[in-house]
C-alpha cells in the first residue's frame, strides 16, 4: 500500500513562490507516475501537473504552464496568483502513461492548503 504525504503549503502573497513536497512510502517509488491535483472551495478537483516514472515526461495544465515545475518528489510553484488558492493533492499512478484524469491515480495524499493573497 503506497502512502503519500504532502507538505509545504501555506499562505503567500501574489507573485510569490511555494514548494510542495510529496513523501512516499510503502511501495516501489520508481514504478509510479506522479501527479498533482488541486481543489478550490466549491469547485471540482482539477489536474495541475504530472510526471512519468522516469521523470523524462511531464504534463501541465494550461493555467500553470510556465509557472509550476514538477519533479518526482515536489511541485515548485512560482508567480502564484490568488486563483491558485486550493488544497493541493499528490497522487500516484501505476499506469505506464502519465494521465490528467484523477480516477487513473490509485493513491492519494490528504492534501496541503495553499492560500495566495492579493
Amino acid at each position: 500500500q503506497v502512502q503519500l504525504v504532502e507538505s509545504g503549503g501555506g499562505l503567500v502573497q501574489a507573485g510569490g513562490s511555494l514548494r510542495l513536497s510529496c513523501a512516499t512510502s510503502g511501495g516501489t517509488f520508481s514504478t509510479y507516475a506522479m501527479g498533482w491535483f488541486r481543489q478550490a472551495p466549491g469547485k471540482e478537483r482539477e489536474f495541475v501537473a504530472a510526471i512519468s516514472r522516469s521523470g523524462g515526461t511531464t504534463n501541465y495544465a494550461d493555467s500553470v504552464k510556465g509557472r509550476f515545475i514538477i519533479s518526482r518528489v515536489a511541485l515548485q510553484m512560482n508567480s502564484l496568483k490568488p486563483e491558485d488558492t486550493a488544497v493541493y493533492y499528490c497522487a500516484a499512478s501505476a499506469r505506464f502513461a502519465i494521465s490528467t484524469i484523477g480516477s487513473e491515480y490509485a493513491y492519494w495524499g490528504r492534501g496541503t492548503q495553499v492560500t495566495v493573497s492579493s
